[in-house]
C-alpha cells in the first residue's frame, strides 16, 4: 500500500505507512544531530536525547518509563551526526497513548538540574565503555580524522569536559534552537487508519508554534587532506581503518557505491575482503567495509583487526582488492550474482518492521518522499558493470585514502 502524508500549519510533516499488523511504530525524526552543536556543546544532541526520558511538565521519569512498558510496548531513542530519533513500539490499540507520551517528551521536557547531574554520570560511564572498545571507537576516531576541524569530526557522545558544563538553561537553549516542528517528521507504521494518526498528532502538536529561531547553519566540509595516523594503544591486536570522503546522500552514484561496497566488504562471508584476508590467508577474524551518506558528504571506510606482525600484509591485500575492482570489470554473471545477493539482504532486512519504519522516517526527513524497498531494488537492478568500474576508479584511488591504525 502507498504511504500517506500530511503537514500541520507549524510545518511538522506526518508520514504513515499502512501495514496489517497488531504491532505499530510511531515517533519523531528530528533533523538535528552532533554536527548541529556549537563548539562548546559537544555531546549536547545525544545528552538531550537522554534527558527527554527524565521528566516533563506532566510526568516524572518513572512515569515515562512505565507508560508504554505497562501495556507491553517500549520507547527508544538514538542520536546520529545529523538526526535524532525518538519512537515507540506498541500494540496498535495504544496509538493515542504513544503519541501523547512522545509529544510530551519531545516538546515539554523540563531538563531538571538534579536529573542532569545524575545522567551526566550515566553518559560518562557510556563514554568510558566506548573508549574501552577499540573495534567500535576506531570508526568514530577515523571520521574525526577525516573531518578534522569540522562539525562532523567529533564524538556523538561528546567528551567529559563539555558534558560537565551542561545545565538546564543550556539544554533548553539547544532544544529551542534545534527542535523546530518544521525540521521534524512524525512517522507511523501500522494498521491504524491514517485519519486516526493525523487526529492524534493534531490533538497534541497542532498548538506547538513554529520556531522562529534559526537552527545552526551546516557548513559543507571542504578540506580534502589525506591523513595517516598511528596511535599507540597497548592492545593485543592492530586495528586498522582506511577510507576517504565520498558521495553525499543525494548523489546519483550512491546506489552503485552501495552495491560495490557490498561486493568488497559487505555482510556476506563471500565478500572479496573476507575471502582474501580470512578464507585464503587466515590473517583476520573480521574485515568489513562500509559507506555512510550525509546530507553534503559521505564516508567510504574499511576496517580489519589482526596480529600486529601481519598488518602491512593485510594492508597490501586490501589494496590488491581495491585495484582489482578498478581494473577488472565484473562479468555479467558476477554482476547478476552481486545484485541477487544485495537484493536478498535487503528483502530480509525489510522483514524487520522497526528498521523499515525508521528508514521511512529518515527518507522522508531528507528526501520529502519514501522510496519503498521494492523501488530501491529496481534501482539496484539498473546499475551496470561499467558504472561500477567508474565508481571504483573514482572512490578506490589509493592515493586518496586516509588511514588510522591502533597498535
Amino acid at each position: 500500500m502507498k504511504y500517506q502524508t500530511h503537514m500541520l500549519d507549524n510545518g511538522l510533516r506526518i508520514i504513515h505507512y499502512p501495514y496489517l499488523s497488531e504491532i505499530s511504530y510511531c515517533g519523531f525524526a528530528v533533523n538535528t544531530g552532533t554536527r548541529d552543536e556549537m563548539p562548546d556543546e559537544e555531546g549536547m544532541a545525544h545528552f538531550v536525547e537522554h534527558m527527554l526520558f527524565k521528566g516533563t511538565k506532566r510526568r516524572k521519569s518513572l512515569h515515562i518509563a512505565n507508560r508504554m512498558e505497562n501495556v507491553g510496548g517500549e520507547i527508544n531513542a538514538y542520536t546520529t551526526k545529523e538526526e535524532t530519533f525518538v519512537y515507540s513500539i506498541f500494540p496498535e490499540e495504544y496509538l493515542p497513548r504513544a503519541v501523547d507520551l512522545l509529544s510530551d517528551m519531545v516538546f515539554h521536557s523540563t531538563f531538571d538540574q538534579i536529573q542532569i547531574e545524575r545522567e551526566q554520570g550515566v553518559v560518562l560511564d557510556e563514554i568510558n565503555s566506548y573508549l574501552d572498545t577499540p573495534a567500535d571507537l576506531i570508526y568514530d576516531d577515523f571520521e574525526n580524522l577525516l573531518f578534522s576541524g569540522h562539525d562532523l569530526g567529533h564524538y556523538i557522545l561528546g567528551n567529559p569536559q563539555s558534558l560537565k558544563t551542561f545545565d538546564t538553561q543550556r539544554l533548553k537553549n539547544f532544544v529551542e534552537r534545534q527542535y523546530n516542528p518544521a525540521l521534524m517528521v512524525f512517522f507511523s507504521f501500522g494498521k491504524s487508519p491514517f485519519s486516526k494518526v493525523v487526529k492524534q498528532v493534531e490533538k497534541h502538536l497542532a498548538g506547538i508554534p513554529a520556531n522562529g529561531i534559526l537552527s545552526k547553519k551546516r557548513e559543507i566540509p571542504t578540506d580534502s587532506s589525506i591523513r595517516k595516523e598511528r596511535v599507540a594503544k597497548g592492545i593485543m591486536q592492530a586495528h586498522v581503518m582506511m577510507g576517504r570522503k565520498t558521495y553525499d546522500m543525494y548523489h546519483p552514484d550512491r546506489y552503485a557505491l552501495y552495491l560495490l561496497n557490498n561486493i568488497l566488504g559487505g555482510n556476506g562471508m563471500n565478500s572479496r575482503l573476507n575471502v582474501a584476508l580470512r578464507e585464503k590467508n587466515g590473517l583476520v577474524y573480521n574485515v568489513e567495509s562500509s559507506v555512510s551518506f550525509y546530507t553534503d558528504t559521505g564516508v567510504f571506510a574499511l576496517y580489519f583487526a589482526c596480529d600486529p606482525r601481519h598488518m602491512e600484509r593485510c594492508v597490501q591485500l586490501v589494496e590488491n582488492e581495491l585495484q582489482r575492482l578498478k581494473e577488472t570489470r565484473l562479468t555479467p554473471g558476477q554482476l547478476a550474482t552481486a545484485k541477487k545477493q544485495l537484493k536478498g539482504q535487503m528483502m530480509i532486512s525489510a522483514e524487520n518492521h522497526e528498521n523499515v519504519a525508521l528508514d521511512m522516517a529518515k527518507n522522508f526527513l531528507h528526501y520529502h518522499e519514501y522510496r519503498s524497498p521494492e523501488e530501491t531494488l529496481k534501482i539496484i537492478d539498473s546499475v551496470t558493470s561499467v558504472q561500477l568500474q567508474q565508481v571504483a576508479t573514482e572512490v578506490f584511488d589509493l592515493s586518496m585514502l586516509s588511514q588510522l591504525c591502533y597498535v
